[in-house]
């Protein structure tokens, strides 16, 4: 198999990180590069219908795109240590987490990035309105992420799932647009201060 990546994207990121978690070695990593627009005009990545990253090539040349979706078929091939749910239960409750967080915190923050982010003008029209409003309601969400991690470490499960990567991989992303948490959520500065390292040792 082959997973379509770039250095840059926090999708394609999270899927490193599945494989990271997971130790799979045996995927080859092909790295796009999508400030000359590579993805858009590559014949693999066409296949998915869609020019965006990350995707993954099977054996039979078809392809799997998204990254949730990729993890969830990257587990079923890989199943420990389990990132998706054990049980009918702990399923329902990370996928529950995973689509709240994409809907209200990480997908904001993607997209806000990619309107305020100078470097990023090659792929989007910047709007710094538009990216100002998506900054503002991720940062009106934090202070429930907060509350929620007043006593876990992770967002669900009581380990780390899909759900805590996504959302880490979208405040990272981020990061170059000069979004912070506000400093007083010392729950939301805990998680991400631990997953960071976390993913540094594996480094993603």
């Amino acid at each position: 198999m082959k997973l379509y990546t770039t250095d840059y994207a926090p999708n394609p990121r999270r899927v490193r990180w599945v494989m990271a978690e997971k130790g799979i070695g045996d995927i080859e990593l092909i790295l796009i590069d999508i400030m000359s627009l590579e993805h858009r005009t590559h014949p693999v990545i066409a296949k998915a219908g869609s020019p965006h990253l990350p995707v993954l090539e099977l054996e039979d040349g078809s392809v799997i795109a998204e990254s949730v979706a990729i993890g969830r078929f990257l587990e079923s091939l890989y199943p420990e240590p389990n990132l998706f749910g054990r049980d009918a239960r702990e399923i329902a409750d990370i996928e529950m987490w995973t689509r709240r967080l994409e809907q209200r915190l990480a997908t904001p923050l993607m997209l806000g990035t990619r309107m305020k982010a100078a470097p990023l003008v090659i792929l989007e029209d910047p709007n710094a309105a538009v990216g100002d409003y998506m900054f503002e309601n991720a940062a009106a969400y934090c202070a429930g992420l907060d509350a929620h991690l007043a006593s876990r470490a992770f967002i669900t499960a009581g380990r780390l799932t899909i759900a805590d990567i996504a959302c880490v991989c979208a405040f990272d992303f981020a990061r170059i647009a000069r979004f912070r948490p506000d400093k007083s959520l010392e729950n939301v500065a805990r998680w991400l201060g631990a997953l960071r390292e976390r993913a540094k040792v594996l480094e993603v």
